[in-house]
């Protein structure tokens, strides 16, 4: 199975030894996107709300270098630092999938990279 590293302008590089996502054949291993503006490289984590849609575009901006859409997606994993935030963090999450969501889980961790609030990585499937 050939595999195919995807790496976008418009989304942070990482910040470790690893790609933004891998795709193998036709499914895409997306990394744990944070809140970094690829723009500025700066770390955009004001509020939680602001910090999850930043994570968001980031994420849009890998599966769109791999020629998806959140309508590919098929399975998330949310990593919330306080449980606390998880109603604010799922409004936001919620509404970049329209129809059919992804299987998800969210798990309350100690810490993130760069103490960030929230991390979100994917697996999608190419149509």
């Amino acid at each position: 199975m050939e595999k195919t590293i995807i790496n976008s302008i418009d989304a942070p590089a990482p910040i470790g030894p690893y790609s933004q996502a891998v795709l193998a054949g036709n499914t895409l291993y997306c990394s744990g996107q944070i809140a970094i503006n690829p723009k500025t490289n700066e770390l955009n984590n004001s509020d939680v709300k602001e910090e999850t849609n930043q994570v968001m575009q980031n994420i849009d901006a890998v599966l769109k270098e791999a020629n998806m859409g959140f309508e590919d997606v098929v399975k998330c994993s949310i990593f919330l630092k306080n449980m606390s935030d998880f109603v604010e963090v799922n409004k936001i999450y919620g509404s970049f999938f329209k129809i059919n969501p992804p299987a998800r889980e969210t798990i309350q961790v100690s810490a993130l990279p760069l103490n960030v609030n929230v991390e979100i990585s994917l697996i999608a499937i190419k149509k």
